[in-house]
């Protein structure tokens, strides 16, 4: 036999044996996506569906914390608080009151978010759940500067908080349930 045919049949060989290989890999993916969806059933007849007025008590207390917001954010606008205003660079540059657009409509935002959470709905809970987002990750920046002890142990305080709050709502999230479709989905 030649060295041509030899490596031809090697080449063949080695196609086989990938075909082989491929049909087995397939069979795993297919019996660990058995595995996995059973679990994931398990989970979900392991919860039990809210009742009509039924509100899970992490989200009554992300209501109370948005509703908090808003009144927080009104009352010291009326107050007249002046905010750090900064340029480009970080340079502190002067303090004056907040713009009065920005506030009624972060106000409004917040006031239909936390309406959305006193009713336990779906599209509530996922806003809230952002928002906590961004502010963990702004107290992980935030932390990642702190240079006073108090200042680091509050931070990590508000991180563990939030961070909790998140973790139990996306419990929550699953017994609200994404809302019908009407038949999209």
């Amino acid at each position: 036999m030649g060295s041509r045919e030899r490596k031809r049949a090697e080449r063949r060989k080695r196609k086989e044996r990938s075909g082989e290989r491929y049909a087995e890999l397939a069979a795993q993916r297919e019996a660990r996506a058995a595995r996995t969806e059973a679990k994931n059933q398990a989970a979900r007849d392991a919860l039990d569906p809210l009742e009509p007025d039924e509100r899970p008590t992490v989200v009554t207390i992300a209501a109370v914390l948005s509703g908090l917001l808003v009144l927080g954010t009104l009352i010291t606008y009326a107050a007249g608080v002046e905010v750090s205003t900064f340029d480009d660079f970080g340079t502190k540059t002067g303090e004056e009151k907040p713009n009065l657009f920005f506030t009624v409509i972060s106000s409004l935002v917040l006031g239909l978010m936390t309406y959305g959470l006193w009713k336990a709905r779906y599209w509530a809970v996922l806003g809230f759940q952002t928002l906590l987002i961004l502010l963990i990750v702004i107290t992980i920046l935030a932390l990642v500067q702190a240079t006073e002890i108090l200042r680091a142990l509050a931070l990590f305080a508000f991180l563990t908080g939030a961070s909790v709050l998140f973790y139990r709502m996306v419990k929550a999230m699953a017994r609200i349930q994404m809302p019908d479709r009407g038949g999209y989905g």
